[in-house]
């Protein structure tokens, strides 16, 4: 294995030390527009379901079948494009992946069956997923460390608003005709208009610089503190990266290889855990509403209001990310969010049914937010995105099983097991991060993932601070 020195354009301090400014309020608004379509893509089955289950004429059986389509799609979906974005870049990747969800999101509405459906949903989910897990590391790779968790959270709750709009949109569009649940889908592909905003931001000159192209890492960061100049004035000097050795690629093996290997497994548990617990309710909840009696244009009004919580769940998420430390937030909410599940499941007053819906909504979030920001800290740049895919991807394969057990729950054991269910998976996850978790609070990413560098299996550099 061979060593050079070189001149590193010193990436990590540059970004760290910059004050928020319209360069980063940019890649704020450009994602926040990408997550709210891939929301609401997300979605878009769950409000169209009831009305397929009488437009088709097809069983709760069938819709949880093509529900795991979706997420099988995700789990590969977010596994590639994880690589991907590793591979090629996080903007050029992005901007594939939202073509992608967008044309098979328009696809969905001329689905003739439900092997069609699933198939397109299987599709679209990959894009989906894709998409949350590129821009959720590009976020972490170009705010400053002192905020990444917070604007993590603000990019989630600006993506998070297309969930309420959303249902508002399927309220009109379903119950308009036999076929109006096709409608909902055709809403889902408008996402392929952030394609105009994603040409406006740069690629993450921290992916340039651990590929050793230091000369357009140099670039970028010039440009974004030129901008920043302009705008906030003279900048404070960078801390001056020491010598030390990096990784100028990486393989995918090197996720399973000491410090990253217990990281690896402590994400793939959490987000199984989130996945059926969250997923098992969202995705459930207006099917099992109308199963009991309900019917669908009451049912969609009442998942609608419950989406209200979602984006105030991010908002607060985004006030307190960085003041606490994001193992205990992840731990607490994981527990408050057991307790408003529990507390659904136990009424079906009209009232109560949203209130405690629109909190199970409003904490998850809350939690999701700092899962997020937590996932792509616990990773090195060169593996960030594929370790982000993949342990988030894991937790959505588990879901093409997750819609089948909650049907065995719900049709063997009644309608409050399906609860119980939930509230154990999100107390297994605050057991879980509260014993394994480490510690992240404004930590920079070269901090928190050099003590186990040396074992990424790849060109070595030996670096000189510019």
């Amino acid at each position: 294995m061979s060593t050079k020195v070189v001149s590193i354009a010193n990436s990590s301090n540059r970004l760290d030390r910059l004050p928020i400014s319209r360069v980063h309020r940019m890649v704020l608004l450009a994602l926040g527009f990408v997550y709210f379509f891939d929301y609401s893509d997300l979605n878009t089955f769950s409000y169209a379901a009831p009305a397929l289950i009488k437009s088709w004429n097809i069983s709760v059986r069938t819709i949880a079948l093509i529900t795991s389509m979706s997420f099988l799609g995700m789990f590969i979906g977010s596994s590639l494009g994880g690589r991907l974005a590793d591979k090629i870049g996080r903007k050029k990747a992005m901007t594939y992946m939202v073509v992608w969800f967008s044309l098979f999101s328009l696809l969905n509405a001329f689905a003739w069956d439900p092997i069609s459906l699933g198939v397109f949903r299987f599709l679209t989910g990959m894009g989906v997923a894709a998409v949350t897990v590129i821009a959720g590391t590009y976020i972490t790779e170009f705010f400053p460390a002192a905020t990444r968790g917070k604007y993590q959270a603000l990019c989630v709750m600006v993506g998070l608003i297309g969930i309420p709009i959303t249902s508002w949109v399927s309220r009109l569009l379903v119950p308009a005709g036999p076929e109006g649940w096709r409608l909902v889908f055709v809403w889902g592909g408008l996402g392929i208009l952030s394609l105009f905003l994603i040409r406006k931001i740069e690629e993450s000159p921290r992916w340039y610089e651990t590929r050793g192209e230091f000369d357009k890492a140099e670039a970028i960061l010039q440009k974004i503190e030129a901008s920043v100049t302009r705008e906030k004035g003279v900048l404070p000097s960078p801390a001056v990266s020491q010598e030390k050795k990096i990784v100028q690629a990486a393989s995918f093996m090197d996720l399973f290889k000491g410090q990253y290997s217990k990281r690896t497994m402590l994400l793939i548990g959490v987000w199984i855990l989130q996945t059926f617990g969250f997923y098992g309710f969202g995705s459930w909840a207006p099917t099992l509403l109308v199963k009991n009696g309900m019917d669908i244009e009451k049912t969609l009004t009442v998942a609608t209001l419950f989406t209200l919580g979602a984006p105030l769940g991010a908002f607060v998420g985004s006030l307190i990310s960085d003041r606490f430390e994001r193992k205990w937030t992840i731990t607490v909410t994981s527990v408050f969010v057991a307790i408003a599940g529990l507390l659904y499941g136990l009424t079906f007053n009209p009232v109560f049914i949203v209130i405690f819906g629109f909190l199970l909504n409003l904490i998850e979030r809350v939690f999701s937010s700092n899962l997020y920001a937590y996932t792509s800290e616990l990773y090195p740049t060169e593996l960030r995105a594929s370790g982000t895919g993949l342990t988030y991807g894991i937790g959505r394969l588990s879901n093409t099983v997750g819609p089948m057990l909650i049907s065995f729950i719900f049709t063997g054991y009644g309608y409050f097991s399906v609860f119980i269910f939930i509230a154990v998976c999100w107390l297994s996850v605050a057991i879980t991060v509260s014993i394994f978790g480490p510690y992240t609070k404004k930590r920079g990413l070269e901090d928190l993932n050099i003590e186990d560098a040396t074992i990424i299996s790849s060109i070595e550099v030996d670096l000189k601070a510019r």
